[in-house]
Formats: C-alpha cells, sequence, structure tokens
C-alpha cells in the first residue's frame, strides 16, 4: 500500500511552499509527493486560449521549472519518492532527471506518445483512469508495456470534483487488477473518508492519490476536493496500524503470551497452572512471574 500526495496546483508558485509540502507529506507517512509539470501553451489548443480568459489564467498555476533541483533534494532529505505528471513530451525529457516516476492524468490517457515516452525511461508508470472504459486503459497499459517496462499501475479515478461517494464504483480496483494484471489503487477525489477506507480495506488498493493543501490557501482546494493534513493523518496513520494488526497469518504464541503459558490449565487435573509452573510456585523460585490473577481469562 502506498499513498502519494498529490501537489496539483496547490504550490502557489513559491518555492518554499512546495518544500514544505515535501516536509508534510513525509511526516504523514506518504510514500511519494507528486507535482505537475505543464505549459498552459502547449496544455490547451491555441482555439481555447484565445477565447478563454478563464483557461488563460491558469498560467499562475505552472510550476516553474527551476523549482525542480531544489524539490529532488528535499525529497531525498525526507525520504519520500517524488513523481510528477508531464503534459507534454519536453516534459518528458525534462523530469527524467529528477522524478522517480511519472504519473499520466486522466485527461491524457488517450495520447499513446506520451505514454510511451514516459515508459522508455524506464521509470515507473502511473496512470490514471477517469472518464475512460476499460478498453481504452487497456491500450494505455499495453503501450507501457510493448516499451518493455513492465513497472505500471492503474488507479481508478472519478474525473469530478469532488466526486460523490455514490459515484466511486470502488470495485473497479478488482476489475482493473484482474483484467490487466497490474498494480490498482484509488486516485481520489471525493474528500471521504469512507471512500478511502473502503478503496484500502475491501478493494486493497495498491496506491492511494489524494489531492493535498497545507491551509487551504491553495490554488485548487475551492472546489473541495483536496485533503489537509489533519484529516489524511489519521487515515494514513490507520491503515499502516491495519497492516500490523493483520499480521503474518501464522498461528503461533506472541512473545508476550508467554508467561501466560505456564498459567493454562493442567490437561491432568485441570487446575491451573500447568503442574510444572505449580512446582516453581512452591519453591519460590527466582525470577518467577506471577500471572493468570484475571478470574476465568479469556
Amino acid at each position: 500500500m502506498q499513498f502519494v500526495a498529490e501537489v496539483a496546483s496547490n504550490h502557489n508558485q513559491n518555492l518554499q511552499r512546495c518544500l514544505d509540502f515535501v516536509d508534510a507529506a513525509a511526516r504523514l507517512g506518504c510514500d511519494a509527493v507528486k507535482f505537475q509539470l505543464f505549459d498552459i501553451d502547449e496544455l490547451f489548443a491555441s482555439e481555447v486560449l484565445q477565447h478563454s480568459a478563464e483557461h488563460r489564467a491558469r498560467r499562475r498555476w505552472q510550476l516553474p521549472r527551476d523549482y525542480l533541483p531544489s524539490i529532488r533534494e528535499r525529497c531525498r532529505h525526507a525520504g519520500i519518492r517524488l513523481g510528477c505528471t508531464p503534459f507534454d513530451l519536453d516534459g518528458v525529457v525534462f523530469l527524467a532527471d529528477f522524478v522517480d516516476f511519472f504519473k499520466i492524468a486522466s485527461y491524457e490517457l488517450l495520447w499513446l506518445e506520451l505514454i510511451e515516452a514516459c515508459a522508455r525511461t524506464g521509470k515507473p508508470v502511473v496512470l490514471s483512469a477517469g472518464m475512460a472504459t476499460l478498453e481504452e486503459v487497456t491500450k494505455a497499459v499495453d503501450a507501457v508495456r510493448l516499451t518493455g517496462n513492465t513497472a505500471v499501475t492503474v488507479l481508478h479515478c472519478v474525473s469530478v470534483y469532488p466526486a460523490r461517494p455514490e459515484e466511486c464504483n470502488l470495485k473497479v480496483i478488482s476489475t482493473l487488477r484482474r483484467q490487466l494484471g497490474c498494480a490498482a489503487g484509488w486516485s481520489d477525489h471525493s474528500r471521504d473518508p469512507a471512500v478511502l477506507r473502503r478503496a484500502i480495506h475491501r478493494w486493497q488498493a495498491d496506491m492511494i492519490e489524494f489531492h493535498f493543501d497545507l491551509d487551504e490557501t491553495g490554488s485548487e482546494h475551492g472546489p473541495g476536493h483536496c485533503w489537509l493534513p489533519g484529516e489524511i493523518g489519521p487515515l494514513i496513520a490507520e491503515a499502516r496500524l491495519a497492516g500490523q494488526i493483520d499480521g503474518s497469518g501464522e498461528k503461533v504464541p506472541v512473545d508476550r503470551e508467554q508467561n501466560e503459558r505456564r498459567w493454562r490449565a493442567d490437561p491432568g487435573d485441570g487446575k491451573r497452572p500447568l503442574r510444572a509452573e505449580r512446582a516453581r510456585f512452591s519453591r519460590r523460585q527466582s525470577g518467577f512471574s506471577v500471572s493468570g490473577r484475571r478470574g476465568g481469562g479469556a
């Protein structure tokens, strides 16, 4: 189970804020932090930019390229992996020296040339499958594998912001894993604890990606799909604890049960403790540990 904190454009074009995101994700127990690298002039067709002031205004969402060396170094220091989503072919080339893995956004899933370029770097590729059909996702996974790269993860996703719980259809995680034969997980837009718990504990998501904001001032916080540290932190801790709770499945006494084992009923007369322990009790041997006081016990 991996947790990936998606910064998206909540960095507000502030380098120190980018570094704060890295530190916060590491403190929360995330495995990776992820950014997005795009150029508005490459992301949208000229017809859109010419007629839409709203889309032109998204230039302020761009991550400055000269931030990447510092972000890379901070991730190394924090012991957390760095991922990034490229939105053009030049971005793939640039990012290859900095990232541990590439992420393909749902909106770019049909652009196989971009997927192939990421895969050819040999680095793991994570695909978001929002809005997609199984056929479309299959073609994207095949594009990765045809390069010889087998490190591919597919994230089920609902590309609305925020997504409603009843839209999440988490059973798709199992479908993707079974049909595609690869790791599968959930890219969250719901900001709903019940959705994340279900994805983790019922559908065994291999990866959980969540949109992350530090303080409700990020450029993308408004729609309501971004988690704050105090919201996501307890869920990550709970998921980590669940792995410890599940254990190995081997039925053997735990170390702290060893003393209690001596206080079981002896098979000869049904009285506690075992006869060997009674002898120790009588002799008051040094190092004797009194137990068996819990009434009938469990």
